[in-house]
C-alpha cells in the first residue's frame, strides 16, 4: 500500500469513489442529488492524500491544514477492512500541528467506532444539514523529553 499526495489525474476516479462510497455508507440519506462534481467542492483548498494498492486507488483523505481538520476519509467498499482507512488516518494525523478535529455523522456508527479505536474522542455534538454529528478530537501525543524539534 502507498499513501501519496493527490494528482489531478486522480480526479475522475476519486469523484466516482466518493459518490459510490457515500451511497454505500450513508443509506439513511437521500443521495439522489449527489453528483460526481461534489468531490471537486469537497477538496477545494485541502491537502488530499490518496491510498493505492498495486496501482489501484482505494481511498482518500482530505485535510484542512490551517485547522488540523480531517474533512473527509473515504475508502472504497471493496477495500474496507484491509487497513486502508487506518493508513490514511495515520497519514492525516501526521500532518497535524496541534489537536486534530473531525465531524462524524451520528448515524455513521461504523465510522465513530473506527475513530474511537484510533485514539479519537468525542468532544461535543452538533447539527448540520446532513444530520447530527459528533465533533471528535485527536490530541497529539506529548513530545518525548529532549526529542529534537522537527
Amino acid at each position: 500500500m502507498q499513501i501519496r499526495a493527490w494528482r489531478e489525474s486522480d480526479r475522475p476516479f476519486l469523484r466516482t469513489l466518493y459518490l459510490h462510497t457515500r451511497r454505500h455508507a450513508w443509506t439513511w440519506m437521500d443521495g439522489s442529488r449527489w453528483r460526481l462534481e461534489d468531490f471537486d467542492a469537497l477538496i477545494r483548498g485541502e491537502r488530499v492524500l490518496v491510498a493505492s494498492v498495486s496501482g489501484h486507488r482505494a481511498g482518500f483523505a482530505a485535510i484542512w491544514l490551517p485547522d488540523n481538520f480531517l474533512h473527509s476519509l473515504f475508502v472504497a467498499p471493496q477495500w474496507q477492512g484491509k487497513g486502508i482507512g487506518s493508513a490514511l488516518l495515520q497519514a492525516a494525523q501526521d500532518t497535524f500541528t496541534s489537536t486534530g478535529a473531525l465531524k462524524c455523522l451520528v448515524k455513521n456508527d461504523a465510522a465513530r467506532r473506527f475513530y474511537l479505536r484510533h485514539g479519537w474522542h468525542i468532544a461535543s455534538r452538533g447539527d448540520a444539514p446532513q444530520g447530527d454529528y459528533w465533533l471528535m478530537h485527536y490530541p497529539l501525543p506529548p513530545r518525548r523529553r529532549n526529542a529534537p524539534l522537527p
